[in-house]
């Protein structure tokens, strides 16, 4: 069973602040949310979380992931989009929670930071490229 789809970062947050109570999870590592920033959503308390889907700096899958977002506030039938640097590991993240019985589980194309712009640089997309609110750790 797969996840359930591929969103934009703003449908991402037009769902996460809205009246449906889902649930954003950012899966990137320690690292990337001190250095890089994190999505902010305000209101809920559980309306986001961090977990790790790999682990820094080994880089290994965190095998705790569903536990963790359970644990979180995550429970089956929430609706819950996954968001990592540019689209890749949030798609895994998605297949797992979607195989544990939990989701509708999206996930939200080109992450946090997007793609490379012609100089290497990720400006071109993602959450907070999209002028969505974030703010540097």
């Amino acid at each position: 069973m797969s996840y359930a789809g591929d969103v934009t970062p703003e449908q991402a947050h037009a769902a996460v602040t809205g009246p449906e109570g889902a649930m954003l999870v950012d899966v990137r590592t320690r690292a990337e949310w001190s250095f890089v920033g994190v999505p902010v959503i305000d209101g809920a308390a559980d309306a986001v979380a961090f977990v790790e889907w790999s682990t820094f700096p080994a880089g290994t899958v965190n095998e705790r992931f569903v536990d963790e977002v359970v644990a979180a506030g995550l429970t089956p039938g929430r609706p819950v989009y996954l968001l990592c640097r540019s689209g890749v590991r949030s798609k895994a993240a998605a297949d797992a929670l979607t195989a544990a019985g939990l989701g509708p589980a999206y996930n939200i194309l080109d992450g946090f930071e997007g793609g490379h712009d012609a100089d290497g640089h990720r400006t071109v997309s993602g959450w907070k490229n999209a002028g969505l609110p974030w703010r540097q750790g």
